[in-house]
């Protein structure tokens, strides 16, 4: 249990399956340069955070090459697990921010760590909401989808918090929303979540 989120190998799993998916998807589209086919080219990955069970799962990330000489490029999909090179897992980085922004984090006497992540990696986690997220391309664009607006300044907990209550469904919705920022190769289009 992560801070009210049942943050287990269920959870872990369909986070898993929805990027298979989404990793399919973009095999069978090709390149999205020449239109070439796509080899698997995964990247490894060392995730931190307690994964438990699903910590396999979360050991690659899916991408691909183009096979086409002369163009080789990369086109790595969305991703729900993997918030872009993060090296915690996405669930970990928006629970640790949303708890973060609820408490001190500087001063004699605070803790030393919010969700088992050290605060200093939530502080930077923060403004990463607050100037990286806050003033992306994608974030104008989504924001304009939500009515009434969304508290950037307490983000990401005014987003999950708009998504419905603490719950993994709820936590899915916000990463199935902010997908499109984790890959920069392949144009990802806003999923509005349900």
């Amino acid at each position: 249990m992560v801070h009210g989120f049942e943050a287990d190998a269920k959870l872990f799993a369909s986070l898993a399956e929805i990027d298979a998916a989404a990793a399919a998807r973009v095999k069978a589209g090709g390149c999205p340069h020449c239109g070439g086919k796509l080899d698997r080219a995964d990247y490894p990955r060392k995730p931190g955070g307690d994964l438990g069970e699903a910590r396999d799962a979360y050991a690659k990330r899916a991408s691909f090459c183009c096979r086409e000489e002369g163009c080789r490029r990369r086109a790595t999909p969305p991703s729900l697990r993997f918030l872009g090179r993060k090296v915690y897992v996405s669930v970990l980085v928006v629970v640790a921010s949303v708890v973060g922004r609820s408490i001190h984090l500087v001063g004699r006497g605070r803790r030393r760590e919010v969700e088992g992540v050290p605060v200093r990696t939530v502080r930077r986690w923060l403004d990463w909401w607050s100037i990286t997220f806050a003033l992306s391309v994608f974030w104008k664009e989504a924001k304009g989808l939500l009515s009434p607006a969304v508290d950037e300044a307490s983000l990401p907990g005014s987003l999950l918090a708009r998504l419905g209550a603490p719950s993994a469904a709820t936590l899915t919705r916000l990463l199935r929303l902010i997908a499109p920022v984790t890959t920069i190769s392949v144009e990802a289009r806003i999923a509005m979540p349900v």
